[in-house]
């Protein structure tokens, strides 16, 4: 089913984009070299709680598997879902940063970032800003009359010709009532083909892309993603509503997220 929003349901999805939005704001002073991921975990929760949400990861389930904790920390060749812990984040490495929360009005936000701590090769940075742009690239074709298959098409053509791999095991997706709805947002595509986009859609959408080939494995904590060939990986996701005046991203602390 495709998640059409009336506009009283988008304003409490604006409240919940924007206390995710605060919340990121808090949390990002803290990723420093030297901290452990649970320690990034614990002032994540927090942030949440203090704003009268909750955690949208924690205890979310996939079959018989069960996430423990408040965000999703990856780290250099991982790709999503890792898991924190006692890993102390060090110079050079490639932080990402997957949270959500759930409002009292029961809707979601999502949001990603990745962050590159000192020392990271111009590479790695480069990765990072190329991914972010990509995410830009694709929130610009989230607009009444486009198609799902136009926003991957714009990820997958700014980052391929740039030498980078696409994710295509993991996507991008709608989002309201629950975490994950339909439809599902790859980056990468076809133009002109997927679901029609209408005002009043909600979408998350995440480019997740790698200095190698893009393909991926689970590991054994049935959660964390890697890449095969151990490239590093970047991730970058917005919330964003489909409005007649154009892509309008949730999780931001600006009163206009509209983007022209």
């Amino acid at each position: 089913m495709i998640p059409i929003k009336d506009w009283h349901e988008l304003a409490a999805m604006r409240t919940a984009g924007r206390k995710l939005a605060e919340v990121a704001e808090w949390v990002k002073p803290v990723v420093q070299v030297g901290v452990t991921t649970d320690e990034i975990d614990r002032v994540t929760e927090e942030a949440i709680l203090r704003l009268g949400a909750r955690p949208a990861f924690k205890g979310y389930k996939v079959g018989k598997a069960i996430f423990p904790k408040t965000i999703c920390i990856s780290i250099n060749e991982q790709v999503v879902h890792g898991i924190p812990g006692r890993r102390i984040v060090l110079a050079g490495d490639l932080i990402t940063l997957d949270f959500g929360l759930v409002d009292a009005s029961g809707y979601y936000a999502d949001l990603a970032f990745t962050i590159a701590m000192p020392s990271a090769s111009e590479q790695a940075q480069k990765l990072l800003d190329d991914t972010k742009q990509s995410l830009y690239e694709g929130v610009r074709w989230a607009r009444p009359g486009s198609r799902i298959g136009d926003i991957g098409a714009a990820v997958q053509g700014y980052v391929e010709p740039r030498g980078y791999g696409v994710v295509t095991q993991f996507v991008g997706h709608g989002i309201g009532r629950k975490l994950h709805e339909e439809p599902s947002v790859p980056n990468f595509g076809k133009k002109g083909t997927g679901y029609l986009l209408m005002p009043g859609m909600v979408l998350a959408i995440e480019p997740m892309i790698t200095l190698g080939k893009g393909k991926t494995k689970v590991l054994d904590d049935k959660w964390t993603v890697v890449t095969n060939d151990g490239s590093l990986a970047a991730h970058f996701e917005h919330t964003v509503a489909i409005t007649p005046a154009g892509p309008e991203i949730l999780t931001v602390l600006d009163s206009d997220g509209i983007v022209r």
